[in-house]
């Protein structure tokens, strides 16, 4: 009776205190084969998939969002993105991209800045070759741009914007005439060309 008591205490303290080495992330058990990128029209697919190579030999079940939301966020064109976990054995990815309106070139770096302001890192894609490039006043940019937009002006007719320190704009148009604009008040100036356009 005693030795029976014993051996069960035995027993008991082997069970609560063995911890087993196996890694169940590590297993076949819904391991990632499928990962799908969806809804990108600048971005490569491949780009994107060899930043989620750590997903390799992965389990679905046991896989955390935020791994590879940290990933995601290093893409710079990438505004959103949503991620679905499909079981037993893949990954949907859809992103929203950042939609660049200019390439900004700042000394003998460029960036893109997005239709939203934000000034992200540059981009090669045969796509961007007909943006217009802002020399200068980046973050001031954007201001002027939603201007633009607001009195309707013929943004493609724009090849390049420069902006002095004075804080005043120029702008250069296709057909090689430049508009300059006052540091104040220079929404009328924009509204003449206008005008004299549409006299023409």
């Amino acid at each position: 009776m005693i030795k029976s008591f014993l051996g069960s205490i035995i027993l008991l303290i082997l069970f609560t205190t063995y911890v087993p080495k196996f890694n169940f992330s590590h297993s076949l058990f819904f391991k990632i084969k499928d990962i799908q990128i969806e809804n990108n029209f600048y971005l490569n697919k491949n780009d994107i998939l060899k930043k989620l190579n750590f997903l390799n030999d992965k389990s679905l079940f046991f896989l955390k969002i935020k791994d590879i939301e940290k990933e995601l966020k290093n893409v710079t064109l990438i505004e959103s993105y949503t991620i679905k976990k499909i079981y037993p054995n893949g990954i949907k990815i859809i992103v929203k991209e950042k939609v660049p309106i200019a390439i900004l070139q700042k000394k003998k770096k460029k960036f893109l800045i997005s239709d939203k302001g934000k000034i992200i890192d540059f981009i090669d894609i045969k796509d961007f070759n007909s943006l217009p490039t802002v020399f200068g006043g980046g973050k001031k940019f954007f201001a002027l741009y939603q201007d633009l937009q607001n009195i309707e002006f013929p943004m493609t007719l724009i090849t390049n914007y420069y902006f002095f320190e004075s804080g005043r704009w120029d702008l250069v148009m296709q057909d090689g005439k430049t508009i300059k604009l006052p540091i104040i008040e220079y929404k009328s100036s924009l509204q003449n060309f206008l005008d004299a356009r549409l006299k023409k």
